[in-house]
Order: C-alpha cells, then sequence, then structure tokens
C-alpha cells in the first residue's frame, strides 16, 4: 500500500499544483451552482425531495464529466512525456499503479462533490431535507464517480494523446447513460442486459430519489473493479513489450 499512496500523493500534488484540475473543478461547479438555480430551484415552488432530486439529476451528469476530464491526463500523459518506462521498471506493480492513479481521480471527484454540499444545505435552510436522502444522493455521485474514473484510466492507458483519451472516455460514459434506448429495440435476452448495464435509469434513480439498493452498490462496484482490471492488463501488455 506504500506504493499505492505515494502515487495517490504524486498525482493529487499533480492536480492541486497544475492549472487543469482547479479549472475542471471550477467549471464544474459552476455549472452545478448554474443548473442548481435555473432548473432545481426555478420559479414555482417545489417540495424539497423534488429539488433535491434534480440537483442529484444534473450533479450526475457533472460527475460524468469530471471523472473523464480528471483521470484523461492519467496514464496518457506519462506516454506522452516519456516517463512511462521508468514507471514500469519501479518496484510498483501494475496493480499498484493502476489503483494509485485512479485513486487520485476518484479523491479529486469526491473533493468537487464535498464543494458542492453548500447546495443541498440551502435546500435545507428554506424547506425540510432528510439527511438520508442527501447520503443516499451522494452516496451514488461517488459510486458514479469510482466507476467513470476507472474508465477514464482504462481509455487514458490506451493511448499517449490526452484529447484521444477523452474523447474515447467521453463517448463510453455517454454509451453508458443511453443504453435504455438501445434495450428498447433489442430482443430478449439482450434487451434486459443493456437496461441492466445503464448507469442512470436502472442504477442511478434509487440514489436520486433516496433510496440504496444493494444491486446497484454492487453494480457500479463491478463497473469499476472491470474497467480497473482492463487497465492493469493493458499496463501488463505494455511492461512486456
Amino acid at each position: 500500500m506504500r506504493a499505492v499512496a505515494l502515487i495517490v500523493g504524486r498525482e493529487l500534488g499533480a492536480y492541486f499544483r497544475g492549472w487543469s484540475g482547479w479549472i475542471i473543478a471550477a467549471g464544474i461547479l459552476m455549472l452545478q451552482g448554474v443548473l442548481f438555480n435555473v432548473f432545481a430551484l426555478g420559479d414555482n415552488e417545489k417540495l424539497s425531495s423534488k429539488v433535491l432530486q434534480d440537483f442529484f439529476y444534473f450533479s450526475m451528469g457533472m460527475t460524468l464529466v469530471a471523472s473523464v476530464l480528471l483521470s484523461m491526463r492519467l496514464i496518457a500523459e506519462e506516454r506522452h512525456d516519456g516517463t512511462m518506462v521508468l514507471l514500469l521498471t519501479s518496484p510498483a506493480t501494475d496493480w499498484q499503479i493502476t489503483l494509485g492513479k485512479w485513486m487520485s481521480a476518484w479523491i479529486f471527484v469526491l473533493l468537487i462533490l464535498a464543494a458542492s454540499f453548500y447546495m443541498p444545505l440551502m435546500v435545507a435552510v428554506n424547506g425540510s431535507v432528510h439527511p438520508g436522502h442527501v447520503f443516499a444522493g451522494y452516496l451514488g455521485l461517488a459510486l458514479v464517480g469510482a466507476a467513470a474514473t476507472a474508465l477514464g484510466t482504462f481509455t487514458s492507458s490506451m493511448t499517449s494523446s490526452q484529447v484521444v483519451s477523452v474523447v474515447l472516455g467521453g463517448i463510453l460514459a455517454a454509451l453508458t447513460c443511453v443504453m435504455w434506448l438501445f434495450s428498447r429495440v433489442a430482443s430478449p435476452p439482450l434487451d434486459e442486459l443493456l437496461a441492466y448495464l445503464d448507469f442512470y435509469y436502472r442504477h442511478f434513480q434509487d440514489f436520486r430519489e433516496g433510496t440504496i439498493h444493494t444491486r446497484s452498490v454492487v453494480f457500479y462496484s463491478s463497473v469499476t473493479f472491470f474497467f480497473l482490471l482492463l487497465t492493469q492488463k493493458v499496463l501488463g501488455a505494455r511492461r512486456w513489450r
């Protein structure tokens, strides 16, 4: 775990020292604030629970975007700068490198989510907010962030270009939210499989409404592990080239 902690510290330091992490965080929080005021609050009176549901709805999209943007540089930058050889010949294993890279991006996403907590607090000041609803929503966002950063880490391992990485990650992230559309035109049993793979309608809806289901926690955890495993395999293949 020492190697993982060192990689996490190095990558988090890069986010805080560079401009990209701050710009991404500021942009995401600004968009969240605008969407919160325009769509969640709006001009019409709403129940506090409905405002929270709207907040978590667009926050999921913002979390996907932040995750893909933050993870695009993790491995692609190493390959572009020519430091990948040094990383692969270090004492760290492929799993430790993968986990360290992914955890750094996920932790930064969690920090962005923590910075957005003032929005539910504003709802609580003017209405009645159940703590369980807020907890469930943020748990869902954290799980989505974990899966999306794992996906982005995988696409980053496939190329030396951050632009290509973010494009691939964006396409895959977008597909995860429209699987339900494909399920409507697919035949059984493929339709059920595609519907199950949808990030939002099958799994995040429950978190958005303040409910935690084990099946959704297992789903996001499985997706995270799957993409981390793919990343580890890509790194392993490059190590023996």
